[in-house]
Parts: C-alpha cells; structure tokens; sequence
C-alpha cells in the first residue's frame, strides 16, 4: 500500500482559493500599510501616547460590540456579498482618512470618527473571512488553506509596514499612503467579484435574531473541542502577551532605541512566516491537539526568557520562537474551529472567536501595562508567561478532548460529530 504525497499547494490548486488569496493580499497589505500611517499622522497631530492607545479604541468598541451580530448576518446573507460591501466600505473610508490628512489644518477627531466606522466595518468582514473559507475548498484540503491564508497574514504584516512606512519617507504626508490603500482595497474588491464559493447550508430564517445568537454562543460552549482552543488562545494572550511593554525593553532595558523597537515588533512575524512555511510543505500535523498546548505552553517559556534577556540578539531569537510557536496553535485552532463547525453555523462560531480574540489583544495591552505598574516591567513579563504555562496545564485537565484531536485533514470529514468524541 502507498503511501500518500503531501502536496504543499493542494489549497491553491482551486481557483476560488487563488482568487480569496488575492482578496486577503491586497486587503492586509492596506490595512498594515494603512495602521502605520495613522499612528504616525495622529501622534504628529496630539504628541500624546494616550491618542495612539485610541486608534485601537475607535475601532475595538463597535466590533467587539457588534461581533456576535455580524456572525448572525454571515450565516444568513451571502458571505461574498458582505465581503464585497466590506471592502468597498474600506476604500471609501480610506479616501475619507486622505482627505482629512490633506487638510491645512489636520484634527485627531475626524479620523477617530471614520476609525469608528470601520470598527464597524470590521466586526462584519472578520467572521465572514473566516466563514467562507470552508467553501472555497474540500474539507480534506481545508487546513491546508489555513496554512496559506496565515502564512499570508504573516507576510502582509511584514511588508506592509515597511511599504507604509517608506510611502511616509517619500511622499512626506499619510494621504498618499490612505489613497494607496484605498487602491489596494479596490483590487480586493475586483477579485471578490469573480469568485463563487459552494452554497452553504442556509440557516432557518424563522429563527429569531436573539435565539440564533444564543445558539451560537451555545453551540461554542457545548463543544469543548471548539471551547477549549479559543479560551487557550484568550488567556495566553491575555496574560503572556508583552507587545504592549516593547517600547520598555528598547529604550530602558536593551537601550537600542526606535529602530531596535521596530525589530522587536518584526521578530515573532519572522518566526511565524519560518514556521507556516514549513507547516505548507509537510504533512498535516498528525496530534493536532497536543502539538497545540506544547506550543502555547512553549510560548509561555519564549516570554518568560524574553523577560529576563539582557541581550538584544537573544531577546529577538526568543520572539522569533515564540511567533513560531503561536502560529501553530493559530493554524490548529483556525482549522478545529471551522472544521468541527456546522457550515450553516460558522459566521456565528467566528463571531464568538473574533470577541475571544479581540478581547484578548485590547484587555491583553491593558493587563500588561498595568501589571508592570504594579510589580515592574520585567516580573510583569516573567508572570504572564508562567501564568501562560498554567492556562495550559489547566486547559489540558478541563478538556481533556483537546488532547484527542487528531490529524488536522481529517478533522470535520465527513462529519464533525462523527469524526470527534464529545
């Protein structure tokens, strides 16, 4: 009996897949390029720390806020036509932010109020990305996608600051790089146009818009085979998450200054490209459940070393590791979920992992800002990271169905309740 070759591109051999790759290029491309430019133009603005900390507020509050609707809406209405509109959403939004940055006499209150917008916008796109993804491809080539499509948000959050940031260097203003996004938005648009994803199984329209919510929700707390890799993600990045105490380590602890800052925040990108580039070219991760918790329990060892690091180089090699380690917890958990998720149900379930995900980045800043307060930077690090460690060990005792998943090709194949133990 032979065994089966591996086929690194089987994703990419469907052309609705290329063209959602295409979409998600040009879309991530100008969101990364489009976050270094507001930073930059809205700290030229105020001089204030605290404006910066309101970009990420403008845009958090409607899409943690309307999360669990847009889910509802992605489950009901066609998920091309709500990417579409997204997209065309981000454009317009896009020229508006140019256009304030084109004024004489620029204010930080406009762009909060257009960031407002795409909060919104936002907290419709997420769950719907997410959604559709299953009916671009077999269920058999599904985390073979999802490897492609996280290697490819590794490598948009890579160039696309630096492209951003050049656009700032050469044009000297925000606006050329909004109108750049703007256009990258537009190509997003045109590749949605042409695509046609497998129907989904529709939900029942007689169903109220609260009780198709709770049953989501649910439906996420039912399955601790869904449960579990979304809280783990949650509380990982909530208590080991030190993005937010980076400017710390540059100026007052490795002393390398802005330009060491901007490597610091590269270094776990470079990791995770290193590693979704060698998840694509082997086979499906066999043990899909227990390869997830080492990694996040090596995630918390990566920032627990990185805490006590006097060296530049060694604390860049730890964030490379640890950005390695996260992206194959990443690819597991987007795969389990969408694949052990009825399809007439997943714009829901992806709404519950956006609000698990989102809340875990914004409160996750906030945790850390404060913990350093109340102990000092680096004990603040070195918890998170061993509190990290403990999320694992008690996530491994509470569900113990983690540590059953199998391989991640076979996961929802042809069922997901007959392909799991509940």
């Amino acid at each position: 009996m032979t065994s089966r070759v591996h086929d690194p591109y089987a994703a990419l051999r469907h052309r609705d897949m290329r063209l959602y790759m295409v979409s998600r290029a040009a879309s991530g491309l100008g969101e990364s390029m489009l976050a270094v430019a507001l930073g930059w133009q809205v700290y030229q603005i105020t001089n204030s720390v605290l404006s910066l900390g309101m970009i990420s507020m403008a845009q958090a509050i409607p899409s943690l806020g309307l999360a669990l609707f847009a889910g509802h809406a992605a489950d009901r209405a066609d998920r091309r036509t709500i990417l579409l509109v997204t997209q065309l959403v981000a454009l317009v939004t896009a020229l508006a932010l140019a256009g304030a940055a084109a004024s004489p006499h620029p204010a930080v209150w406009p762009i909060y109020a257009v960031l407002f917008v795409r909060g919104v916008n936002g907290a419709f796109a997420g769950p719907t990305t997410a959604a559709i993804l299953p009916q671009l491809v077999p269920p058999e080539r599904f985390s073979n996608a999802v490897t492609w499509r996280t290697t490819l948000t590794q490598l948009t959050g890579l160039v696309g600051p630096v492209a951003g940031g050049l656009l700032l260097r050469w044009w000297g203003s925000a606006a050329s790089v909004y109108e750049t996004a703007a256009a990258l938005s537009l190509v997003a648009a045109v590749a949605l146009t042409y695509l046609k994803p497998q129907p989904a199984e529709p939900a029942p329209n007689s169903e109220s818009m609260l009780r198709s919510l709770r049953e989501g929700v649910r439906y996420v707390f039912g399955k601790p085979q869904i449960l579990g890799p979304i809280a783990l993600d949650l509380f990982a990045v909530l208590f080991g998450g030190a993005t937010a105490l980076f400017p710390v380590y540059a100026r007052d602890i490795l002393k390398v200054g802005p330009q060491g800052l901007g490597m610091l925040r590269a270094a776990p990108s470079v990791g995770a490209m290193a590693t979704a580039l060698i998840l694509l070219h082997r086979p499906p991760i066999e043990r899909s459940g227990r390869a997830m918790l080492v990694c996040v329990a090596g995630f918390g060892v990566c920032m627990i070393g990185f805490g006590v690091s006097r060296s530049y180089l060694v604390s860049l090699l730890l964030l490379a590791l640890s950005g390695a380690a996260d992206n194959v917890s990443v690819v597991i958990r987007h795969t389990v979920v969408q694949a052990l998720t009825p399809n007439r149900m997943r714009g829901r379930v992806s709404a519950v992992n956006s609000i698990f995900i989102g809340a875990s980045n914004q409160i996750g800043g906030f945790e850390s800002g404060v913990a350093a307060y109340a102990m000092g930077t680096v004990p603040s690090v070195v918890f998170g990271g061993a509190m990290t460690i403990l999320v694992v060990i008690g996530a491994a005792a509470m569900w113990p169905q983690l540590c059953a998943l199998g391989r991640l090709d076979r996961l929802g194949v042809p069922q997901p309740e007959e392909q799991v133990p509940s």
